[in-house]
């Protein structure tokens, strides 16, 4: 049976690559397959990215429209001119669904190449396959994600909705009174629905990356068959780094969802965006973190291979050339045997090469073109503010005199 249903598997067989997914599991999962939202396999995104999507957000324009809140010019935040809201739930929420499907298959992928490619010894397959199984059986808990949505209601209901909804003036959402904030019924849904359903998905996400960082933290304690010389400069590890991609849609969507923040305070209470850098610049380190930081506990163990890798090769090396001197230089060599074609000189330069490899070895099993990417991935639902600074028009021309 696959780890699909069953959450304390049996270990593989040592040919047998193994199962993993961070998301075939939990009370949300099992939920979704009832109602015909997904599949063993996660099958259905689509379907799940617009009948969730749509249960946060149309609610909300039925209300407003039935309140007369959706476009009332009397009202300084209409609901249609929101777009936060738009964002948040018609983009965001949609991006974060979607990935969901492209990490699990990739991460299956990911997983089963440690065993592929003969990095996890035979003697500890047993350790690798128990660190699978407890990762699943965290995924499957049910009291996790009972604790997100306590948590969800607890901190996100009762105090940064309040203290979002906390604006000194009519919006589509409630009112403030001498009484204190007034929510409307869309307002009720907003926040008893729609934002903790938002949070929820997004805190649960955490979740699965706590569990992906738990797994590779135990991964890197059993004694992987790491080769200093391999030309990624990882050890073998580097195809961690393009599993870093797989995480796009989710700083997408969280790109999305910081944008759609900023563009309510800019058009509606009077910010620049460059009263945003701080702000953006800690935002998307924070986001880069909770995507690379994972791949950070191999850092002892790519400074042990290096260095026990630099000990070894040098000591071969050194030998190497003091045989090459004696025979070459201090005539060790036989008078017939040619200099020109020899074999000898190949074998010193490629020995040189080994050398440099090792020495080359990156600290982490990734490099700076991943985090600039990532990075740009994350920025690039921004990219439109800057509208609000530089005229469409100007820009486009300066960009024709770039250009021509």
């Amino acid at each position: 049976m696959s780890l699909t249903m069953n959450p304390n598997p049996s270990p593989t067989s040592l040919s047998e690559p193994p199962d993993f997914s961070i998301f075939l599991g939990g009370p949300l999962y099992q939920m979704l397959i009832r109602v015909h939202l997904s599949g063993n396999a996660l099958e259905w995104v689509w379907r799940r990215m617009i009948v969730i999507s749509l249960f946060a957000w149309l609610p909300l324009l039925v209300l407003t429209v039935v309140e007369g809140s959706a476009w009332d010019g009397a009202i300084k935040l209409p609901f249609l001119v929101d777009i936060e809201v738009h964002a948040r739930f018609l983009l965001a929420l949609p991006l974060l669904i979607f990935a969901e499907l492209i990490v699990h298959q990739r991460l299956r992928l990911v997983v089963g190449t440690f065993v592929k490619r003969g990095l996890v010894p035979d003697d500890v397959r047993c350790k690798f396959d128990a660190a699978i199984a407890s990762a699943m059986r965290l995924r499957n808990s049910v009291l996790a994600e009972v604790l997100l949505i306590a948590f969800v209601y607890a901190v996100g209901v009762m105090f940064v909705w309040r203290s979002y909804a906390a604006m000194d003036a009519t919006t589509w959402y409630g009112t403030v009174a001498a009484g204190g904030f007034q929510p409307t019924l869309a307002g009720w849904w907003f926040g008893c629905v729609s934002l903790p359903l938002f949070q929820f998905i997004l805190l649960r996400w955490y979740f699965r990356l706590l569990i992906w960082a738990r797994f590779l933290w135990q991964v890197s304690q059993i004694g992987l068959r790491l080769v200093p010389t391999h030309p990624d400069r990882a050890g073998g590890l580097g195809f961690l780094s393009n599993m870093s991609y797989a995480f796009a849609p989710l700083l997408a969507g969280q790109g999305v969802l910081l944008a759609g923040l900023m563009a309510n305070k800019i058009f509606y209470a009077g910010a620049k965006l460059t009263d945003f850098k701080m702000d953006i610049i800690a935002l998307t380190a924070m986001m880069l973190f909770f995507v690379l930081a994972p791949l950070l506990v191999f850092v002892p163990l790519l400074a042990r291979t290096k260095r026990v890798g630099l000990a070894e090769y040098g000591g071969l090396a050194q030998r190497y050339a003091r045989e090459f001197d004696e025979k070459w230089l201090r005539g060790g060599v036989s008078a017939d045997e040619p200099l020109v074609g020899s074999a000898d000189v190949q074998s010193l330069a490629d020995m040189g090469n080994s050398f440099e490899v090792v020495k080359g070895m990156k600290p982490v099993p990734f490099g700076r073109d991943t985090v600039l990417q990532l990075a740009v991935i994350s920025l690039a639902p921004l990219a439109p503010l800057v509208l609000t600074m530089i005229p469409l028009a100007e820009l486009i021309d300066q960009f024709l005199k770039i250009v021509f």
